[in-house]
């Protein structure tokens, strides 16, 4: 392992070619993660139960779609493949068959609207915030297809190396869920003032608003001729069946992995309102730091498969180091922050908030930091090497070894120390931080 660094180390080409592709993919990223950050921040400026509701509701929603998500956009490798191999003709069909999945999953989303109420009120929350918690999640719902259109759209740029398109679609939703964030959170400009419902909308609406630019911008002639994104939306039983085949694995470990801290939050929440509050802002600006290592990750993906779709396998494994490399370097540095000045992180949620209230959440949030600076050096590793299997193609390895652990080292141990053993915060947090510590482990 260290023999392979060392050599990697010395090759600036290679750190190069994925810093270059990873940059647009790491701002894109990055501004998915400040519009949830700020989505999350305004909501701590609006109530204490706003900001503890809109982790769980948010994750669960996820949680459904991820599936989705993970599926229609596996077209990005296919087309990575593809692209690598000079089958320039198969890209514009794998694209439509992402958006066919996409469909598929708007529909799926608007029958889990009415199902909110029974399962929020199952958990036992607080019913002040189960309320909120079914509300946003119901709104989160009606944005369920431009979301997973949107990671299959993207795919037809990214799979090419061509990342730009997405970076401008991505930052420009950005600004526009911001907008209606505080425009519709705190009833601003003559908008009604709707809170946590607000904050759904406006991710509906910024949503929507990438789908459209996308569409615009894969809309070209000279992209129809070489690719054929328009003339090849035929339905396809072959491919679809090999994106499902490949691709629903990859979507299932997202799920899982989601499932695992959906459940964990749903049973944290039974705490109280202030553990629950303080978990979802760790864990936020945990996002913040974090969610740049998914573009280096996709750009791994990306360069991993176009060389074995070119017949490169030493140039594949080449990229794989890289980006460990990477990303370990990126992720000790932001760890050292955590422990070091986590006021940095923490303070913008304190702005509008309650000081007296918000001052038990900070003191437990400046604890929890340090059990997030304590794995995140690992669950970036574990984002560097399951993506280069996925741009491999193998997606079942990941997936059962994340179903494995989120059962067996969160999920159970969670409900035996927050149900029957009536433990604490900070023992629910050295089994979320185990968890996510033993994938780098396996």
């Amino acid at each position: 392992m260290f023999v392979k660094i060392k050599h990697i180390l010395r090759q600036k080409s290679a750190f190069r070619e994925i810093i270059v592709l990873a940059f647009p993919l790491i701002i894109s990223t990055g501004a998915w993660t400040i519009q949830h950050f700020v989505d999350r921040m305004f909501l701590a400026w609006y109530s204490t139960e706003s900001i503890a509701a809109s982790m769980p509701a948010g994750i669960l929603n996820m949680l459904f779609m991820s599936v989705f998500i993970g599926t229609a956009g596996f077209t990005e490798t296919f087309i990575a493949q593809y692209y690598g191999a000079r089958q320039y003709h198969n890209i514009g069909t794998v694209m439509w068959h992402g958006i066919y999945i996409s469909i598929i999953g708007g529909i799926f989303h608007l029958l889990l609207i009415p199902v909110a109420v029974p399962i929020f009120h199952a958990v036992g929350h607080n019913e002040s915030i189960a309320k909120l918690e079914i509300a946003y999640f119901q709104t989160l719902c009606l944005g369920a297809f431009p979301t997973i259109a949107n990671s299959a759209v993207a795919g037809f740029f990214a799979g090419r190396g061509k990342p730009r398109i997405v970076m401008a679609a991505t930052l420009s939703q950005t600004a526009v869920n911001i907008l209606f964030d505080y425009l519709l959170i705190f009833g601003k400009a003559h908008f009604p003032e709707l809170g946590i419902k607000g904050a759904g909308i406006a991710s509906v609406i910024s949503a929507y608003s990438g789908f459209i630019f996308l569409l615009g911008a894969v809309s070209k002639k000279h992209y129809e001729d070489k690719y054929r994104v328009f003339s090849s939306w035929n339905l396809n039983r072959n491919l679809l069946m090999r994106i499902f085949r490949f691709g629903v694995p990859s979507g299932l470990q997202g799920t899982i992995d989601l499932a695992g801290f959906s459940i964990f939050l749903l049973l944290l929440g039974r705490l109280s309102t202030i553990p629950l509050a303080a978990t979802n802002i760790a864990f936020n600006i945990n996002t913040l730091a974090f969610m740049p290592m998914i573009g280096i990750g996709m750009a791994v993906s990306i360069l991993v498969g176009q060389n074995l779709g070119a017949n490169n396998p030493e140039k594949a494994e080449q990229s794989a180091w890289t980006g460990f490399v990477i990303t370990f370097i990126y992720m000790v540095s932001i760890a050292v922050c955590y422990v070091a000045v986590p006021d940095i992180f923490i303070r913008p949620f304190s702005a509008k908030a309650d000081p007296q209230e918000f001052e038990i959440i900070h003191r437990i949030a400046v604890v929890l930091l340090r059990f997030v600076a304590f794995y995140s050096v690992f669950d970036a590793m574990n984002v560097s090497f399951a993506s280069a299997l996925r741009g491999a193609g193998d997606t079942r390895y990941i997936m059962m070894a994340v179903g494995l652990i989120s059962v067996s080292v969160l999920i159970i141990p969670s409900w035996i120390f927050i149900v029957m053993l009536q433990r604490g915060l900070y023992a629910c947090w050295v089994i979320a931080t185990m968890s996510l510590c033993s994938p780098f482990c396996s």
